[in-house]
C-alpha cells in the first residue's frame, strides 16, 4: 500500500545488504522525465500500468537487488508473478488508518488526490490486500514497530529462507607477534 515503508526499508535494506537498490516509481519518472502524478494525469492509469508491468520485468530480470514496487503493482497477476518467482517478496501491511496518518498531507500520489483519502484506503486496502498476499512470501505488519525492527525481521527472515548474499572473506586478524 502507499506509504508502507517500503521505499524507506527497501533503501535501508539495500544498504545492509550490499545490493543496488530501485524504486519502480523512479524507474519509471527517470524513463518519462516527469512525475507519476503528472504521467497518470495525462495519460491515464491503464497507460501507467503497462510501463509499470514492464519496467517491473526489467528490474526483476536484473542480478540480485533490492526493488521497491508501486502499490499497485500488483493489480496485474502477472506482476505478482514475475515478483513472486523472480526475487523474495515482503508485503508491509499497514492498516488504512495507519497509512492515513501517514500521508495525510502528501500530494504526490495520484490515487489519494480525492475528496475522501481514507475512504480511498480502505477500498484500496480491500481491493489489494489478497494480492499482495498472494504475490508475498512474508507478510510483516507494520503498524507500530519500529523500522530497525522491520529491518532486523526482513535480515532474519531472508537468513531463514537462505536468501543472504555471499558475504566477503574477512580480512585476516593482524598478528602482533609477526609469527
Amino acid at each position: 500500500m502507499p506509504g508502507s515503508g517500503k521505499t524507506t526499508l527497501g533503501r535501508l535494506l539495500s544498504r545492509r545488504l550490499g545490493m543496488p537498490f530501485a524504486d519502480v516509481d523512479h524507474a519509471i519518472e527517470e524513463r518519462l522525465g516527469c512525475s507519476v502524478r503528472e504521467y497518470f494525469d495525462r495519460a491515464g492509469e491503464q497507460a501507467f500500468r503497462d510501463l509499470e508491468q514492464q519496467t517491473v520485468d526489467e528490474l526483476t530480470r536484473r542480478p540480485a537487488g533490492v526493488i521497491s514496487t508501486g502499490g499497485g503493482s500488483v493489480l496485474r497477476p502477472v506482476n505478482r508473478q514475475m515478483l513472486r518467482e523472480r526475487g523474495r517478496v515482503f508485503y508491509l501491511r499497514a492498516s488504512p488508518e495507519d497509512l492515513y496518518r501517514r500521508l495525510r498531507h502528501d500530494t504526490t500520489r495520484p490515487l489519494l488526490q480525492v475528496a475522501d483519502p481514507m475512504a480511498r484506503l480502505r477500498s484500496l486496502f480491500k481491493e489489494r490486500d489478497a494480492l499482495y498476499r498472494e504475490a508475498a512470501h512474508h507478510v510483516l505488519d507494520t503498524n507500530r514497530p519500529s523500522v530497525s525492527h522491520l529491518l532486523g525481521r526482513i535480515m532474519m527472515q531472508l537468513e531463514q529462507d537462505a536468501c543472504m548474499p555471499p558475504q566477503a572473506p574477512a580480512a585476516p586478524a593482524a598478528n602482533p607477534t609477526g609469527a
